[in-house]
């Protein structure tokens, strides 16, 4: 694992950058928020999506740990300007946008979330997670799916088609291999909160660490999918006080337990600890 005591929470929210205006509000909503100086900045505001953030740490507004910021990919070039940036307000964390080489990763000054988005960058995957200052792994759909020359990474029905699903898999197993935060992607239809629940559902349950959202009524749900229900507290909680520190093969309440039960156990009890967490500190 990379040097950090970073453990942020699981429901994370992108903010355009040169939307200073909606930070504090992405703040109250999120556990982290992402400023983005990339995709969500038009071309012609590059320039004042910097100033904007240089704004934000000036005045005091810009809170450190809850905060990652998204720079342009490393052939951009907007790059230099955002990692100068960077330099200058001491960042702690960035996102590094469709990252694709490990030497361009190695040679930020920062903890870094690397965003795989592009084929060269999913190809990359464990050799991406692998880096030291590498803290987390996240994966993007549609820029994957422009960069193999398709056109739609979804099913009419919302489904993730296969390549997609491969993307992911291979995302969250690489972020996992080199024991990184691994974070599920976006969901793009804001209004389809059943869809999205059911998405989150399964990024809890593969064990993503994380989902991003791209509108504040999202994160409500992300939330809820990554607090454990109260009954399977209790069942977790039962579990381990009568294993104790004995972790072989037993019966509990008439079913077989062994070791992947247990840990299955110890995480639901650390979910709802890191969401109480959350809440109290916002």
């Amino acid at each position: 694992m990379p040097e950090t005591r970073w453990q942020p929470g699981p429901a994370w929210l992108f903010c355009p950058a040169d939307r200073p205006e909606r930070y504090t509000k992405a703040l109250a909503a999120a556990d982290v928020v992402i400023v983005d100086l990339e995709d969500a900045v038009a071309p012609d505001r590059k320039a004042a999506a910097r100033d904007a953030l240089h704004g934000l740490v000036a005045d005091g507004t810009f809170h450190r740990d809850r905060t990652v910021v998204r720079v342009n990919a490393a052939d951009s070039p907007e790059h230099p300007a955002d990692l100068a940036l960077a330099d200058e307000l001491a960042l702690d964390r960035l996102m590094l946008a469709k990252a694709e080489h490990p030497d361009a990763v190695a040679a930020l000054r920062h903890e870094v979330i690397v965003l795989l988005e592009t084929p060269r960058g999913v190809a990359h995957a464990v050799d991406l997670a692998a880096q030291a200052n590498v803290i987390g792994v996240m994966w993007g759909a549609d820029d994957l799916i422009a960069g193999l020359g398709g056109f739609a990474s979804r099913r009419e029905d919302g489904s993730y088609r296969d390549v997609a699903v491969h993307a992911r898999s291979q995302s969250l197993i690489a972020a996992k291999a080199a024991g990184r935060l691994a974070l599920d992607s976006v969901y793009m239809d804001i209004p389809d909160l059943d869809g999205l629940r059911a998405e989150a559902d399964d990024a809890v349950a593969c064990g993503f660490d994380a989902k991003v959202a791209i509108h504040p009524t999202q994160t409500t749900v992300i939330r809820a999918a990554y607090r454990p229900a109260p009954e399977r507290l209790e069942w977790a909680r039962r579990l381990l006080a009568h294993v104790g520190t004995e972790r072989g093969v037993t019966t509990f309440e008439g079913r077989m337990v062994d070791g992947p039960i247990y840990a299955q156990a110890e995480r639901i009890v650390r979910l709802t600890a890191l969401t109480d967490d959350m809440e109290g500190g916002r």
